[in-house]
């Protein structure tokens, strides 16, 4: 996002406590003259000296690995971290974009999800300090649209996939692909059925980029409708990597989505917006960049989206 934004003329400061991140993935923006970056916790107050025109608070861990390992970082980000970014934007008048998530329809009753449908989460299940994190803070966002006049926007964002995600995220996309590569056994969860859809991260920002330009003040879908088994996907991924990996079944975590697909009428109609990238380019370059990343042992900048 900070790549698309200074590609477009825009100056940018970034913000991270690095708690699921790296300073690798900014590494090739360092000296740039338009981007700034700042070592801090958003859950912290701050202020932005000058003109502020839009705050995205895209912080959050993202992953069950992370959020499950730091359930209380998660529901702070998502609640006192969403109200600091919603402070800051108001303080300046500038708009507002939320990352939220298609977790916020739980195990979902509805498929494929609408935005109009409300979820099917378990508010004391282990996932619940991510979900429900995302769900407050859009309650949160609207609260303020409503009180305050701050010009917001919500996305839920399905399934996101590219490169410059951590090898050790936990997310399908980077296990599998560092199963295969490393030729370690491929993990699925349940029987293989669950589905999920994926979004090649170029897509995804385009969509943000457009959301956050529009009116539109309720929660917009941005993923890709191209639903697949977990089973078929860990296939993909076999042919490829090349991999003779084999594939080891484990039970399903609790609450564990059955079916994820973003029903994208929305943000076709308002936003003119729909992903490009079909899901072989877009793996086979997360696979190029992860297959340098072990070869190397770091990250190397990607292209830019």
């Amino acid at each position: 996002m900070c790549d698309r934004l200074l590609a477009g003329s825009h100056s940018v400061v970034g913000l991270d406590n690095f708690l699921t991140g790296s300073r690798r993935n900014i590494e090739h923006l360092a000296g740039h003259e338009r981007f700034r970056f700042i070592q801090h916790d958003v859950t912290l107050p701050i202020e932005i000296e000058g003109a502020v025109d839009g705050v995205l608070h895209m912080a959050s861990p993202a992953s069950p690995k992370d959020y499950l390992e730091y359930p209380i970082e998660t529901l702070d980000v998502g609640s006192l971290g969403t109200r600091r970014m919603l402070d800051l934007a108001h303080r300046h008048g500038a708009r507002f974009l939320l990352t939220s998530t298609s977790e916020s329809y739980g195990d979902p009753m509805v498929h494929p999800q609408v935005e109009t449908y409300w979820g099917n989460v378990n508010p004391v299940g282990p996932r619940s300090c991510y979900d429900e994190s995302k769900r407050f803070a859009e309650a949160l966002t609207m609260a303020y649209h409503r009180k305050h006049g701050v010009r917001t926007n919500i996305a839920r964002i399905f399934n996101t996939y590219g490169p410059r995600m951590k090898l050790n995220d936990g997310r399908v996309v980077p296990a599998f692909v560092d199963q295969a590569l490393t030729n370690g056994a491929i993990t699925v969860f349940g029987d293989g059925s669950q589905t999920r859809s994926f979004c090649y991260v170029s897509d995804l920002v385009d969509g943000l980029f457009r959301l956050m330009q529009s009116n539109e003040r309720y929660p917009v879908n941005l993923g890709n409708p191209r639903e697949m088994k977990i089973s078929e996907f860990a296939d993909q991924i076999l042919r490829l990597t090349g991999a003779t990996s084999a594939v080891e079944f484990r039970p399903l975590p609790e609450d564990d989505p059955k079916q994820r697909r973003p029903d994208i009428t929305k943000a076709k109609t308002l936003l003119g917006w729909e992903p490009r990238v079909p899901l072989e380019e877009g793996l086979q370059r997360t696979v190029e960049y992860f297959r340098a990343v072990i070869k190397t042992g770091s990250a190397t900048p990607a292209p830019r989206a």
